[in-house]
Parts: structure tokens; C-alpha cells; sequence
């Protein structure tokens, strides 16, 4: 559907200077800005529970005040702050994509 490559254009228009990637096995990528700010990016594909979003201290990363990148937020779906944008990516029917902010 294109979750990865929306977040590296993020990432681009953040000015991320570190190679962007899937953190599948590792969960978490840490990025840097040219502004030295950071930027994490987490894929809870291969999450089974909670408590392993848990683990890795979901809660202080979220709780850091910087952008936290978040692909399959739906299996750490209690664990979200209440004010996170949520963007829905689908594949229509023609082949076009469907981008939904919420």
C-alpha cells in the first residue's frame, strides 16, 4: 500500500539525514533531523502483544515530544496518545490510492 514510502517522504520533508528502512525485526528506527531533532520510526508488524510495544518503552517514546512514525498502529491500538494523527492508506479498485487523515 505504500506505508514505507509515505514515511520516508516524511522523513525527506523532515530532513531526516539517516537512510530510512523498515525497522521490521528491530521495531524501532531512530533518525536524525539536520535540526537535531529526532524522529522514530515503528513497524509492529510482527507484534504478537501489547506488552512487547511495551518492553521496548512505547510509553517514554511517545511521552518524548518528537515524531514517532508508527506502521500497523492497530496491534498497539490502546497504547496510541489520544491526540495522534491517524493516515489510512488503501488500494481502490483502479489501482489509485486512497489517503485518509483522521
Amino acid at each position: 500500500v505504500g506505508k514505507t514510502t509515505l514515511i520516508k517522504e516524511i522523513c525527506n520533508q523532515l530532513e531526516v539525514l539517516d537512510n530510512i528502512s523498515s525497522p521490521t525485526f528491530s521495531l524501532v528506527n531512530e533518525y536524525e533531523t539536520s535540526k537535531k531533532e529526532k524522529v522514530f520510526h515503528f513497524d509492529f508488524y510482527r507484534i504478537e502483544d501489547e506488552n512487547e510495544a511495551l518492553d521496548i518503552g512505547i510509553e517514554e517514546y511517545f511521552d518524548n515530544n518528537a515524531w514517532c512514525l508508527v506502521e500497523w498502529p492497530e496491534n498497539i491500538e490502546n497504547l496510541l496518545p489520544l491526540d495522534a494523527v491517524e493516515i489510512h492508506l488503501s488500494i481502490l479498485d483502479d489501482n489509485q490510492r486512497n489517503i485518509q487523515i483522521k
